[in-house]
């Protein structure tokens, strides 16, 4: 499908870009709205294949994925700026992840409630005593009022590019 134009700077260690993303905390889905890309951020977790993440069940985003469920999801993470004595070799240590696929909302309570269950875990680890009831994913509202959906992206292609930082070289405001 697609691949890494820069291949030096391809990362295909699994355990690598799993731990990348375990530990990345913004997501931007980007959608296609006929000629015009809509793009939002989103907390999220990653489970086996899928992407998962929660928001309005209505909206702009909604009516996008309801016409066009393909889209983009990229994780981005900046670890500094890499100096060299020449300013053009001067560069930036980084890691990115996009993830490319088909988004689906969640209607199966039980997969919706383990999947916000993982957010709860990566975002807030321990905050909670109890499990996270299904009746509270069922019936929760946003300060808007509206339901909360749960959607996955079903992942058919992932790429990552990092470029490490460099002991030494890194710059330093200090």
């Amino acid at each position: 499908m697609f691949t890494v134009r820069l291949q030096k700077r391809e990362c295909t260690d699994k355990s690598r870009i799993e731990a990348f993303l375990a530990q990345a905390q913004t997501g931007f889905l980007g959608l296609a709205d006929g000629r015009f890309p809509y793009v939002v951020p989103f907390n999220f977790v990653k489970i086996e294949e899928s992407i998962y993440f929660h928001g309005a069940g209505e909206g702009r985003k909604l009516s996008i994925m309801r016409s066009n469920n393909e889209c983009c999801f990229t994780v981005s993470e900046h670890y500094g700026t890499i100096t060299d004595p020449v300013p053009a070799k001067t560069d930036t240590a980084y890691m990115s992840v996009m993830a490319f696929g088909a988004l689906e909302e969640v209607t199966n309570m039980e997969e919706a409630t383990a999947a916000m269950q993982r957010l709860l875990d990566k975002y807030v680890p321990g905050y909670y005593g109890q499990p996270l009831a299904s009746a509270h994913v069922e019936k929760y509202r946003s300060s808007m009022g509206s339901a909360t959906s749960v959607f996955k992206l079903v992942v058919r292609q992932l790429t990552a590019k990092e470029n490490a930082p460099v002991p030494g070289k890194m710059y330093d405001k200090g």
